[in-house]
């Protein structure tokens, strides 16, 4: 193919207007559609901008006109014509006004019929469009989700600088800490036998840097867990990590509501209301059944426990003797969208929870009918009523097990119907801080409390007393930032000496032993004088994904893994050598 020679692209595909008709312009870029009329051939032009039509004519000569002729979709060209005015416009197009004359064109490349289309409604598989993703790339929408990301880090990374803080680059290759999700874990040539581990987050090293009196850290940073996927997670993410000297929870929540303001101001054009409102844990799961609760529609979660504590009803006797509660949301005017099939159905959604049952009590023009009327007289139901707010036309969801399932349950249940019902609006932002998290949850499976964030996140000054009699009572000073029902960022203030960090650990079921092995260079450190304080971290990747308006975090990354963490595009991750694996003094079992 053709070099580009002395041409030099002078003006963007995507850019040209009405005011540009008469300029001689050169482009570059993709052929997005061809069209043959026979003496004319249109193409339409692409680049990183946009598209603009071109025009080739038989009257350029027979050489030039005969290539035009072989061109097909995505061969790239060169082209050097001047402006015109289009006789047929197109109001869909930013460029629809004007196309390009042609007078000089240069195939750069051909291209092969393409094993995808390149336009946003190609409906293709996510494999193939991850197997070929350098070509789904070319799609003007994936296109734009990494300019806003690109957009989004410098709008962060100058309010930061603005505000004082340093960007500093943490090591990728660190010391193994399993505590939290697994560590991806790198083999050591030089050290045979010995591994390091692909940061789970610049945690323990924006702390040492607090200690070394940097004062004030941020940086944009690549994050790796090994755990499953989901829509809103991948084995590698990035987070906006930052960390503060001399501070508590109110500096800290300060500074980033700033942050929030700043960048929805400047992305969306959102004038965000400061002070963001705060709940407490406690009753975010008591209300919404999460601690990541979706603010933009009702359905508040109601105990009922007292309403129904007499009923001769087993479920509900058997829930309540076992220390768990009957609890109920109300749907209010949109009962009339279910009926009792769809009521049915209801209960599928909250399986994953451990929901078993599913009991409602549905009021049409003050009409009663329930799946457990026979257990039901008219002061309980009244009660009922009065208890969730109910109306002469509404549908009451009641649950009873363990609190645990009921919330969790009932919590994803009230999501399930705000999406049926369409309320969740995506160009509405509802902002939350989430406050006084539990510091401990009790783990089943290893029979010991561990964190609820992470062992370095400092208690409730009033709490510190019940850290070794009574850890369940202890809340920490941690903070979440929500916004429709995502988690976007978590942070606490942390631990500042070696004495309280021990007792952490203690509580943890660490023994002096495992506590040096894992973490004995961070209580060597505390040693040595440590400032209060505390940081955030971000999730950049659900951050755009919430800005961009789409559901799935691959749309905002360019090169993400499969469900299977796997990549596509370069059949990641692969086998090795055995000489590879003989230099690493690694053998792989079978």
């Amino acid at each position: 193919m053709a070099q580009m020679g002395n041409l030099r692209r002078t003006h963007m595909c995507g850019n040209l207007r009405k005011e540009d008709i008469g300029k001689e312009v050169t482009l570059m870029g993709w052929v997005a559609k061809e069209r043959n009329l026979g003496s004319l051939i249109f193409m339409d032009l692409r680049d990183t901008t946009g598209i603009s039509q071109i025009v080739v004519r038989d009257t350029l000569g027979e050489e030039i006109f005969n290539n035009a002729k072989e061109i097909r979709s995505e061969y790239v060209l060169a082209v050097k014509g001047i402006v015109s005015e289009r006789e047929s416009k197109n109001p869909r197009m930013a460029t629809g006004d004007i196309e390009i004359e042609v007078n000089e064109l240069v195939i750069l490349d051909t291209a092969q019929t393409p094993p995808i289309y390149v336009k946003d409604d190609d409906n293709v598989a996510e494999s193939l469009r991850l197997k070929y993703r350098f070509l789904d790339l070319r799609k003007e929408s994936l296109q734009n989700n990494l300019k806003l990301r690109a957009k989004v880090c410098k709008v962060i990374r100058d309010f930061y600088t603005e505000n004082n803080f340093i960007e500093i680059e943490t090591p990728y290759l660190n010391k193994p800490t399993p505590e939290g999700a697994r560590d991806y874990l790198v083999p050591s040539r030089v050290n045979p036998g010995n591994f390091y581990a692909l940061p789970q987050s610049p945690q323990i090293m924006k702390q040492l840097l607090m200690i070394s009196g940097m004062d004030r850290y941020f940086q944009i940073v690549k994050c790796f867990r090994d755990e499953d996927l989901r829509a809103n997670r991948q084995p590698e993410f990035t987070q906006v990590d930052l960390e503060m000297s001399f501070v508590d929870v109110e500096d800290v929540i300060d500074v980033n509501e700033r942050m929030l303001k700043k960048l929805f101001k400047e992305i969306k054009g959102i004038d965000i209301e400061l002070p963001i409102k705060r709940m407490k844990y406690d009753d975010a799961m008591e209300k919404y059944g999460s601690d990541k609760p979706d603010l933009r529609f009702g359905f508040e979660i109601k105990d009922i426990t007292d309403c129904v504590k007499n009923v001769e009803f087993d479920l509900f006797k058997n829930a309540i003797l076992s220390g768990g509660s009957v609890r109920a949301i109300s749907i209010g005017e949109y009962s009339k969208e279910y009926t009792r099939k769809k009521i049915d159905k209801l209960i599928d959604s909250i399986k994953d929870f451990g929901a078993k049952n599913l009991f409602w009590i549905k009021i049409t023009n003050g009409e009663i009918t329930s799946s457990i009327s026979k257990f039901l007289n008219e002061e309980i139901i009244s009660e009922i009523k009065s208890k969730t707010d109910s109306k002469n036309d509404d549908l009451i969801l009641i649950l009873a097990d363990k609190n645990d399932i009921v919330l969790n349950s009932l919590g994803a249940l009230r999501c399930v119907i705000a999406k049926e019902m369409n309320l969740l609006n995506p160009n509405e932002y509802n902002l939350c801080w989430i406050v006084d998290f539990p510091l401990f949850e009790y783990d089943d499976d290893e029979k010991r409390f561990v964190s609820k964030h992470h062992p370095f996140t400092h208690p409730k000054d009033e709490d510190i007393q019940y850290l070794e009699s009574n850890p369940e009572k202890v809340y920490a000073k941690a903070y979440d930032i929500v916004i429709n029902g995502d988690e976007l960022g978590g942070g606490s203030i942390r631990i500042n000496n070696s004495e309280l960090q021990n007792k952490m650990f203690k509580a943890l079921g660490l023994t002096k032993e495992e506590t040096e092995v894992k973490f004995g260079f961070l209580l060597e450190a505390l040693k040595y004088g440590t400032p209060p304080h505390g940081g955030l971290a971000f999730g950049l990747d659900r951050l755009i994904m919430l800005l961009a308006g789409t559901n799935n975090i691959k749309d905002v990354i360019a090169f993400p893994k499969t469900q299977s963490a796997s990549d596509l595009l370069t059949d990641a991750p692969s086998m090795v050598s055995e000489v590879q694996l003989e230099e690493l003094n690694l053998k792989i079992g079978k």
